[in-house]
């Protein structure tokens, strides 16, 4: 893990995170603007938000079920409904799910927000895509605007998605996911791979020396 923690735990870009988040920020991806409020996870100032937003701008969504889970801003739910995509918004901070009601209602899109730690409130859902930003950086979160940050000591993050996840991968759906060169891949592969899952990736980008990836997940065939 070359620069683990290097960027958020770095005395100056705390406090510049500080001061820029002291109130809420607009984000905007083209048409597509968001209110983000500071204890959101904020796309402005990191890469991965922006670099799903390239992915997922050429695919076709139309009527398609369109999952965003852990959506933070909401924008990338917001532009799959702009491309005519069903779309279900989950995050466990309701402060989020607030601001992204205001932002959908702002940008006369709809989607359909849910309160979820992963896939607990989804029971009986099925989706044609699910896409997944997670906390990757092993490290207990003390607050919720933290769990956006970081996974767990024992990435507990990924130890429940994984297991959760089996059960709504199909052969039919797509199921992508970014990461970043700083996390642990070998780790979070293997605990997809315990759970009869695999990592393929589909995408590469590398922006001011960081390399992020995106990933389709699988079911690993017996």
């Amino acid at each position: 893990m070359r620069n683990l923690l290097k960027k958020i735990t770095h005395p100056f870009l705390k406090l510049g995170l500080k001061l820029y988040y002291y109130k809420p920020r607009k984000y905007c991806y083209e048409n597509i603007c968001v209110k983000v409020h500071p204890d959101v996870f904020p796309p402005h100032l990191t890469l991965s938000t922006k670099i799903l937003l390239d992915f997922i701008n050429p695919l076709e969504l139309e009527n398609k079920s369109f999952l965003e889970l852990g959506c933070g801003s909401g924008i990338i739910s917001l532009l799959a409904s702009k491309k005519g995509a069903k779309v279900t918004s989950t995050d466990i901070n309701i402060i989020a799910l607030d601001f992204l009601k205001e932002s959908a209602n702002n940008n006369q899109l709809k989607i359909t927000i849910i309160e979820s730690n992963l896939f607990d409130n989804l029971v009986g859902h099925s989706f044609d895509y699910i896409v997944i930003n997670p906390p990757y950086y092993p490290k207990a979160p003390k607050n919720i605007k933290e769990q956006a940050w970081f996974c767990g000591v024992n990435f507990d993050y990924f130890e429940l998605l994984f297991s959760q996840l089996a059960n709504y991968k199909t052969p039919s759906n797509s199921v992508y996911m970014i990461l970043s060169e700083d996390c642990d891949l070998v780790k979070i592969k293997a605990i997809a791979k315990k759970n009869n899952l695999s990592m393929k990736c589909v995408s590469q980008k590398s922006v001011v020396k960081e390399i992020n990836y995106i990933f389709i997940i699988d079911k690993i065939e017996s």
